[in-house]
């Protein structure tokens, strides 16, 4: 990497000002021992200084803005399944024949902990699913994601999600499948090779949208417990969820 000419001149500048000092006060008070002494003194601080300021301070610095940048991509998160990840979920669990078998591990209820969490998307990433895209109608969920398009292509833009590289991911994947889904005239009587490619499209949406989703879930358990409660209320992967409280 190289040092630009103004930071070498300021380098420069300060150590001259530095041996100016010390060299006015040798030739005022006549006391180099004195000068040597509390120079050495100063020089043996500064590997302290370089601990606390670079090494322990620096570190809880990253660490707070890492914590705020969490809160900020989270919030983008929220936003996401607000708008379209929830009802994604549901319109892309017709093309999977074992949802069914699904729902128990992606039922987060209010005693859920860290590690019940971890385990759930753990079996959700292992989980094979078989998607169908023969299963259901490709023209409803193309239709879905052409009215999403604008909105996708506005969470890439935002900078803070270069961090979250699955949600990045989650992100690509899906306007993929749009893609997909677009340059096709028609999405009837397809060749089966063709549905097999558009199944595979699927499943890479679906088994990130899983994972996020527990991740955002989780999220919202350890810092914002009243809005985790809407979203077990309002579970994708439970038909019987409401919102509304019995």
């Amino acid at each position: 990497m190289k040092l630009s000419r103004w930071y070498l001149f300021l380098a420069a500048l300060l150590a001259a000002i530095s041996f100016s000092f010390y060299l006015a006060q040798v030739l005022i008070f006549h006391k180099p021992h004195d000068t040597f002494f509390y120079m050495l003194q100063d020089l043996a601080f500064v590997p302290i200084q370089v601990l606390l300021v670079t090494l322990i301070l620096n570190d809880l610095m990253v660490r707070r803005e890492k914590k705020a940048l969490l809160n900020k991509m989270n919030m983008v998160i929220g936003a996401f399944f607000s708008e379209m990840g929830n009802e994604l979920i549901t319109r892309l669990s017709q093309y999977d024949p074992g949802f069914a078998g699904l729902q128990p591990m992606a039922r987060p209820g209010p005693g859920w902990k860290a590690e019940d969490f971890a385990l759930a998307r753990r079996r959700l990433s292992e989980t094979d699913h078989q998607m169908d895209s023969r299963r259901a109608g490709l023209e409803d969920l193309k239709a879905f994601l052409m009215q999403k398009r604008p909105f996708v292509l506005g969470l890439l833009e935002n900078q803070n999600l270069l961090e979250h590289a699955t949600f990045t991911d989650l992100l690509w994947a899906v306007t993929h499948l749009t893609e997909e889904l677009q340059f096709r005239t028609s999405l009837k009587d397809l060749p089966p090779a063709d549905f097999q490619h558009l199944s595979g499209d699927i499943k890479r949406v679906y088994g990130l949208l899983l994972g996020e989703w527990l991740g955002y879930a989780r999220h919202l358990k350890e810092s914002y417990p009243y809005m985790y409660s809407l979203v077990v209320r309002h579970n994708p992967f439970d038909p019987e969820a409401s919102v509304i409280l019995k």
